[in-house]
């Protein structure tokens, strides 16, 4: 059965909402009123799509005692019991716990693990197939930090992701990505296995997170990439150390000050996500799943290119696609993740 008291409770929140916005909400409270009021305004819209379909079937029921209503009411009775499981289905996703992340910018962490130059090249790889998923998506997409190699892999990337839904999409790309193929330096033609990590975070606010002037130190030195593209005349990148964790983090653009904004946006979400990993461990005691926050030490997807496959492990999907995820075609692939996800909430719930 659907909490109808909690319904009661979403709606006239809603309503309340509404009404303030409305009227003319206080300019100091109007963000995160109508931040609040388009996240509830789905789950509204699907509990009037229900309540709709479970009258409907009552006034359906009532109208099979009048012979000339009968027909009809006994048709309309057909279509809702097929339309109405769909509804209460679509309806329990919607009132799922929220994580409070989800409608967050997302900072992309990529760089190589086994493999040498051939991983350095993969990471790279990867790097693009975000960049063109975001452009797809209509998100924006901002490169904080970038090191390369001298054959153009990728020592460190890190991306600053920007758009609706960004971290609620991305947050199930954290983990290791094997890749199996021929690299370009293999002259024998034998196929390698090598892997990148990648790690996406939640932007974090200064609310979120505190960090006080002595618990960092900050550097600043020449930058250094291949190809040029980093090297400045002057001393413009920022490394900043933070004591208590020894977490370092680096930005090498032109700008100084924006090198500097850049390393502290980096290091908040990285003691962020260390208090929402801690979270996500004592919640997850008690039960098994954790495929939006699981072990970033974990294999998570296969890229094989000699036969133009790509492998989910954690929920078995197999696309004979290669070809248009390394295109930046995500869409299936973190579609059926999510799908994966409210499915095993749901079950935890029964």
């Amino acid at each position: 059965m659907l909490p109808e008291d909690r319904l009661i409770q979403i709606t006239q929140r809603f309503e309340f909402l509404e009404a303030q916005l409305n009227a003319g909400a206080a300019p100091d409270k109007i963000a995160a009123i109508s931040r609040e009021y388009a996240e509830l305004k789905p789950v509204v819209e699907e509990i009037a799509a229900w309540r709709e379909a479970r009258d409907g079937m009552a006034e359906a029921q009532a109208m099979l005692t009048d012979p000339e209503m009968r027909e009809l009411a006994e048709d309309e009775l057909e279509r809702l019991r097929e339309t109405l499981p769909d509804l209460e289905q679509r309806l329990r996703i919607a009132l799922l716990p929220k994580d409070a992340a989800d409608a967050r910018p997302a900072l992309i962490e990529i760089r190589p693990g086994t493999g040498g130059d051939e991983a350095a090249l993969f990471a790279g790889d990867l790097l693009s197939m975000y960049r063109r998923h975001a452009e797809a998506q209509g998100w924006s997409f901002q490169l904080l930090d970038l090191s390369e190699t001298e054959l153009g892999g990728v020592k460190e990337a890190v991306a600053r992701v920007e758009g609706e839904g960004v971290f609620a999409r991305l947050k199930y790309e954290s983990g290791v990505h094997r890749v199996q193929r021929v690299p370009e330096t293999e002259s024998g033609g034998r196929i390698h296995t090598s892997a990148a990590t990648v790690a996406v975070l939640p932007e974090a606010e200064e609310v979120d997170i505190d960090i006080p002037a002595t618990d960092i130190r900050i550097d600043t030195m020449r930058a250094s990439g291949a190809g040029g593209q980093h090297v400045n005349t002057t001393d413009s990148a920022v490394r900043i150390t933070h004591l208590p964790t020894g977490i370092i983090v680096t930005s090498s653009e032109k700008s100084q000050h924006q090198n500097r904004a850049n390393a502290m946006a980096v290091l908040r979400a990285r003691l962020y996500d260390i208090e929402r990993q801690r979270a996500d461990a004592e919640r997850a005691a008690d039960r098994k799943s954790q495929v939006g926050s699981g072990d970033r030490s974990e294999r998570i997807r296969t890229y094989n290119f000699p036969q133009g496959r790509m492998t989910d492990h954690r929920i078995n999907l197999t696309l004979y696609a290669l070809d248009r995820v390394m295109a930046g075609d995500l869409t299936e692939i973190i579609d059926a993740l999510t799908a994966h996800d409210q499915a095993e909430k749901l079950a935890a719930q029964e």
